[in-house]
């Protein structure tokens, strides 16, 4: 199973995939995918202050159809405990979705830097 990180997400919705790496082309053609719900709530604060025209559950729901993605259904508190062990960033949102894939113990799709730099499965 294969996360796509928040930005991933947008662009796939947008038909821009000729933005993606090679590894995160092929991730994404490979395995099964799913969204952090914390990419959901980063999708709608976006959407709320204007950077975003659609909102979350439109392009979600979009993404369903077309790429068969799902959310992941972890428990949140397993999620907050490996985000507790993710001292890396400050950001909640990326913190929160390494942590979702983490605990899943599956590939990220990301073109973050940081997040890159510090999650071995993460992909681009």
């Amino acid at each position: 199973m294969t996360y796509l990180d928040t930005h991933v997400l947008i662009w796939l919705y947008e038909g821009s995939a000729e933005r993606l790496g090679p590894a995160a082309r092929k991730a994404i053609g490979e395995e099964d995918l799913l969204a952090s719900p914390m990419a959901v709530l980063e999708l709608e604060f976006l959407h709320e202050i204007g950077r975003l025209k659609p909102a979350a559950s439109k392009l979600m729901g979009s993404l369903a159809a077309d790429l068969g993605l799902k959310i992941c259904d972890l428990p949140f508190h397993v999620v907050v405990d490996q985000a507790l062990r993710e001292n890396w960033g400050r950001d909640p949102f990326d913190r929160l979705i390494v942590a979702n894939a983490k605990a899943a113990g599956a590939t990220l799709v990301s073109k973050d830097a940081n997040i890159l730099r510090h999650y071995a499965r993460a992909v681009w």
